[in-house]
């Protein structure tokens, strides 16, 4: 479907939904990406005594052609796309307190600039203590058109829900050439693996490119 802009909230994306990255009949050349999510908050003393625990998720994006192999990861540790087209906002060790509406994370993608065999760009996420995303209290993304101006097109929220359970990566949405345009498509499934951005990966690739 095309995007009916909303300036505050954009679309509201549930999983499996599927949005054409474009506006008024043009596609996006320029969207923003924003990883945005909350420390782990316990308590002790029935209540009395609370605390936070700093949680530091990676944001990051896998970039496959159009045989389904890897061409390139961008994350904390390579911010910057060979073809200049992705870019990573750096590493956030903490999360916050609050939902405060500011991303944590934030990963840049020149859609026009990308490599002419670059065909799925898979965003995800990835605990570096291990975390357990049921712990969580919240984490989302939001998509932003950067190609006149940042508005938010639409925001996907993935709360610590029961599947989530044991799990400390994530797929979150993916961006797919389709035609001459792209189009993003809202995700949220945990991933089966404990070894950070590179093993989550080649699951990524298992999982969801496989059998395509």
């Amino acid at each position: 479907m095309s995007i009916e802009l909303n300036k505050k909230t954009g679309i509201n994306l549930s999983k499996g939904t599927k949005i054409s990255l474009e506006k008024a009949g043009k596609t996006l050349e320029k969207i923003q990406i924003g990883l945005n999510w909350g420390k782990i908050k316990t308590s002790a003393l029935w209540g009395l005594i609370a605390s936070e625990t700093a949680v530091d998720l990676d944001g990051s994006v896998a970039v496959f052609d159009d045989n389904n192999n890897v061409l390139e990861i961008i994350y904390y540790g390579r911010k910057y796309s060979q073809d200049g087209a992705v870019r990573h906002s750096g590493d956030d060790l903490v999360g916050d307190s609050l939902n405060d509406d500011i991303d944590n994370e934030v990963i840049e993608v020149n859609l026009k600039k990308l490599a002419p065999n670059a065909q799925t760009l898979f965003f995800f996420l990835t605990s570096y203590k291990k975390q357990d995303f049921a712990t969580i209290p919240y984490a989302n993304i939001r998509i932003f058109d950067l190609t006149t101006q940042q508005e938010i097109l639409a925001t996907y929220n993935v709360a610590s829900e029961s599947n989530f359970a044991g799990y400390i990566a994530m797929v979150m949405g993916k961006v797919t050439r389709v035609g001459n345009g792209w189009q993003f498509t809202a995700i949220g499934e945990p991933l089966a693996t404990r070894e950070g951005v590179q093993d989550a990966t080649k699951e990524i690739q298992r999982k969801f490119l496989t059998n395509e």
